[in-house]
């Protein structure tokens, strides 16, 4: 019995260690004014999948987003929010669609970052029992918030990028004014300086 509790034990660490990281993968795409950008995960009975997802530029900084199962039964919808998550556990086999949607944009292009997160699926005994031990549990929890203690790194490097560029933007903008407003107050004093002269000089007739 203790032989058997250890495999578990260190199935579950190379699970979460070795295969978790590779069903959390991050992404960043443009959703062009007026379109949208769908994808789609295949899942299994019992499996469960997470998106997470923020805007990171574009517009007001908002998109919608739903998730639908194989049926095209929408089982989430956020709309024109900065970022939002949705979870979903499969009731059946089949491919489960997610789409982002800038259709109530007619001008400005969104960038979105998003990240799908894949919980491994654990089988059952011939007692129908969930084999699942309480530390492989507690494992499982601790893997499922590094990673999202992970994408809120990652939101925060995005959302400090589009500030960044932002303000990059603005001094550029605030700079180039300054250079114009300068070359204006120059071109305006030396026309002053050229009438007032021009005004006093004595002009004699021959």
């Amino acid at each position: 019995m203790a032989q058997n509790y250890t495999q578990k034990l260190i199935l579950a660490l190379f699970a979460v260690l070795y295969v978790f990281p590779l069903l959390a993968h991050a992404h960043l795409i443009e959703v062009v004014a007026g379109k949208k950008e769908c994808f789609f995960e295949d899942l299994n009975k019992g499996d469960k999948m997470t998106v997470t997802y923020q805007v990171g530029g574009g517009g007001h900084l908002d998109i919608d987003f739903w998730l639908s199962d194989p049926n095209r039964k929408v089982l989430g919808k956020h709309i024109r929010q900065s970022t939002g998550d949705l979870s979903t556990t499969a009731e059946t086999n089949g491919r489960f669609e997610y789409c982002f949607s800038n259709q109530m944009s007619a001008i400005a292009d969104k960038m979105v970052s998003f990240n799908v997160h894949g919980v491994i699926y654990v089988g059952e005994d011939v007692n129908g029992a969930e084999v699942v031990a309480p530390i492989e549990r507690e494992i499982r929890l601790l893997a499922a918030g590094l990673q999202t203690v992970k994408d809120e790194q990652e939101y925060i490097v995005i959302r400090e990028r589009t500030h960044r560029n932002t303000a990059e933007s603005t001094n550029t903008r605030v700079k180039w004014w300054s250079v114009l407003q300068a070359i204006m107050l120059f071109a305006v004093v030396g026309w002053q300086v050229y009438y007032l002269k021009s005004f006093f000089e004595v002009k004699r007739v021959i």
